[in-house]
């Protein structure tokens, strides 16, 4: 698929597409994360934990399904939480994920910084930052990869 971008002020600049989608967004968690992840990604959040391949359990962390990517929490030995860098996640319910995470005594921040998009940010069990954005009424009867 061949599309015109804007780069650098050149509107007539060809891209061929290399990159359809992402297949996975890792977040690194310290070591022994296993059971927060699973409390939080999977209880909390409601996404399906997923098998590691054989060869990658001894490495610690867990996968889970998120729509058609996944989300793999990896250990990270000498870990600091991603303060700035994150994964914004759709939701359809945003108003009933922010009761589920305020009842769970876990910080809410809004930001209506992007116009008719209605998003929050909060942050996992080890701090890393984490968007949640409503899902655009026209995409909530069909399925898309953006």
């Amino acid at each position: 698929m061949e599309q015109k971008i804007f780069r650098g002020g050149n509107l007539n600049c060809e891209m061929k597409e290399r990159v359809t989608h992402f297949d996975h967004v890792q977040i690194a968690a310290p070591p022994g994360c296993e059971k927060a992840a699973r409390e939080f990604y999977g209880e909390i959040l409601g996404l399906r934990e997923i098998e590691k391949p054989e060869a990658l359990r001894a490495r610690g962390g867990c996968w889970f399904q998120c729509g058609s990517q996944q989300l793999h929490v990896g250990v990270e030995k000498d870990f600091r939480p991603a303060k700035k860098a994150h994964p914004a996640f759709v939701t359809a319910n945003l108003d009933e994920l922010r009761r589920a995470l305020v009842a769970r005594g876990i910080k809410v921040v809004e930001d209506a910084s992007i116009p008719d998009r209605r998003r929050f940010f909060t942050e996992d069990p080890w701090g890393n930052r984490l968007e949640f954005i409503e899902q655009e009424a026209s995409a909530s009867s069909t399925s898309h990869v953006r």
